[in-house]
């Protein structure tokens, strides 16, 4: 008979978590490596009490102030260890709860793993109903956790404890499935996480959860070299699919050797060194010149680990040669029969590898290099015209700040954004210098990312100097982890944007004949529309309550300086700075994006915005 030993729900949960191992190539990781928490009296007694009782060693435990911003804190340290170790993340029932979706949707959008473990009501209805429970009069068993199903990739309500044995595995199988990774939910009825139950020691025996590198299919690689040795104009757009299975050097490999240009996804970018002369940047609404222009006329475009977003396909508009067709790496079925590619359904830098190998000899024409090499030239002017100025004591532009902290990060430094005008300007005029600096989440875009995100960040790789860059709409979401980074002695960079409103979404108003209604951050004015003085608000004093030490810069040289003194700093610095918005410095958009205007409108702005979107929309095309 086996042997068994007697443990709570929540108590077993914690063991299990504690003996779960990913390995790939023959590295191991944690799977679990930590579990985020705030506690109420969903979780408090059961998860609470098992991670106390558990220690630090078996289970670190973090300390969050928003149960959003744990998960993303979650994501960001799985994304920084290419998805091969996750955190878990707590809460109560209730707000606590509901509190997770919006960081649960961001991960399976992603396809980031995160485990998610929310209290939940009483299973045997002892206390019916309880504090936050939600009663549906005709589905009983349906509670707030109901909202995570359709964001999680993975659900469970754990109603006895023997169902926990199956579920946990599920869990894991899902979390480490470079396929089907997300956020997976546990949902934890609060009795049945004090309930003791005999479990077998078998549950509690070290596993490894192996990351597969699957091989492409024979006939579909072979498919896949007939369809670029007939294209004259192949391109690469390279997502975060080559990050993820740490294939850099397989596609430097295969560019090398061929010339195919590369271009990349927000997810992508870093894929290779800004100054790799196949590297052409950013690709769709916020791509480069250089990279846009080629995709239009590309009668072959590869995508490698891209779930094709419709910032990179320009909403449909961008792959304007008749004649193109699309190949797709893609370890994720789903993506790589997007755009009715031929597919290679297998891992990105086993694919890569394997493709190089079958192309040998194979090379584009030398005109075509020539072109894109030339145009990348042209676009590195360009960048350097963004980044310079030419007054030190002038307030700077936005991408005259991002020129200044160019010139102040190393090869390892990480940058993090999400949201706003930032991620647009990034991907045009970043210069990427390794795989992991650049790490924009755009497939969610969500306001208050950066902050947890460069907590989870940090505490993945602790000697890396990590940097938020935030604006004054997205801090004012969440800037509620500072204290956790504070508290844990995280050295994060902070750089704090004051545009006094939500710039991007005031630009893209005005482009769509909204007039910027409702964007800025100002008092109302006598016809009481929002177009009085800015507000007197004072978010460097803000980052300075909780904790920050702070550093204000009013000039380009000032701004430099600080910098300069936060990466040095071994304590969580906030870089404070007021741009200038007036002086537009990012070059245009190289491509369209689709953001429906009023089909009848009164106002002129409305109007004329109507007449550019049915010329813009014209160019869609559906590939087949």
């Amino acid at each position: 008979m086996s042997s068994t030993t007697r443990l709570t729900v929540a108590q077993a949960l914690v063991r299990f978590l504690s003996v779960q191992y990913t390995e790939r190539d023959g590295v191991r990781h944690r799977l679990i490596a930590g579990t985020w928490g705030i506690f109420g009296h969903g979780n408090v007694a059961g998860i609470g009490q098992a991670l106390l009782e558990a220690g630090e060693d078996a289970m670190p435990f973090h300390q969050g102030r928003n149960e959003q911003a744990m998960v993303h804190a979650a994501v960001g340290h799985a994304r920084q260890l290419n998805r091969l170790s996750a955190q878990a993340v707590t809460t109560s029932i209730g707000p606590g709860a509901t509190n997770l979706v919006t960081g649960a949707a961001l991960a399976t959008i992603n396809r980031l793993p995160v485990l998610l473990l929310p209290g939940d009501y009483f299973a045997t209805r002892a206390a019916d109903p309880l504090l936050q429970q939600l009663e549906h009069p005709t589905e009983a068993d349906v509670s707030v956790n109901d909202t995570l199903r359709p964001v999680s990739r993975y659900f469970d309500r754990i109603h006895r404890p023997e169902a926990l044995i199956p579920s946990a595995l599920q869990a894991m199988r899902i979390l480490a499935d470079p396929a089907e990774t997300g956020a997976v939910t546990l949902a934890l009825p609060q009795d049945v996480q004090a309930e003791a139950y005999d479990w077998p020691e078998q549950f509690f025996a070290e596993r490894v959860w192996r990351v597969r590198r699957p091989a492409p299919d024979p006939v579909e690689l072979a498919e896949a070299v007939r369809a670029v040795l007939g294209a004259a104009r192949p391109l690469i757009v390279a997502g975060g699919g080559v990050h993820h299975s740490e294939a850099e050097e397989a596609l430097k490999a295969l560019t090398d050797a061929t010339g195919i240009p590369v271009t990349s996804t927000q997810a992508g970018k870093g894929s290779l060194r800004h100054d790799h002369p196949a590297d052409l940047g950013g690709i769709g609404h916020t791509g480069t010149a250089v990279a846009d222009d080629l995709a239009r006329t590309a009668d072959l475009v590869i995508g490698v680990g891209t779930r094709y977003s419709d910032f990179t396909t320009a909403s449909g508009t961008l792959f304007q040669n008749p004649d193109v067709r699309f190949l797709n790496l893609n370890i994720t079925s789903f993506d790589a029969h997007k755009l009715a590619a031929r597919t290679v359904v297998c891992d990105a830098r086993a694919g890569l590898e394997a493709l190089t190998s079958a192309l040998a000899g194979h090379r584009v024409n030398a005109a075509y290099e020539a072109e894109y090499g030339a145009g990348k030239e042209r676009w590195e002017r360009a960048v350097t015209r963004a980044f310079e100025a030419a007054d030190e004591s002038a307030v700077p532009t936005q991408t005259q700040l991002l020129g200044a902290l160019d010139a102040v990060v190393g090869d390892e430094d990480v940058v993090i954004n999400a949201a706003g005008s930032l991620p647009g300007d990034l991907h045009k005029l970043w210069r990427a210098r390794s795989p992991r600096q650049y790490h924009l989440e755009y497939g969610y875009s969500c306001m208050g990312y950066e902050i947890p995100a460069a907590i989870g960040v940090q505490q993945a790789t602790p000697d890396t100097p990590v940097w938020a860059l935030v604006g004054d709409g997205t801090y004012l979401m969440m800037p509620t982890e500072l204290v956790t980074a504070v508290q844990e002695g995280l050295p994060i960079n902070l750089v704090l944007i004051q545009n006094h409103g939500y710039a991007s979404i005031g630009g893209l108003s005005e482009s769509v004949g909204g007039e910027r209604f409702g964007t800025a951050y100002r008092y109302r004015a006598a016809d009481g529309t929002f177009s009085g003085a800015p507000l007197p608000v004072d978010l460097a004093a803000n980052a300075a309550s909780l904790g920050m030490d702070v550093l204000r810069a009013k000039t380009v040289r000032e701004l430099r300086e600080a910098l300069a003194t936060a990466r040095a700093s071994d304590r969580p610095t906030c870089v404070y700075v007021e741009t200038d918005t007036a002086t537009p410095t990012a070059p245009p958009a190289a491509a369209w994006w689709d953001v429906p205007v009023a089909e009848t409108a009164s106002r002129e702005a409305a109007v004329e915005a109507r007449t550019e979107y049915d010329r813009q929309a014209a160019a869609r095309r559906t590939h087949l």
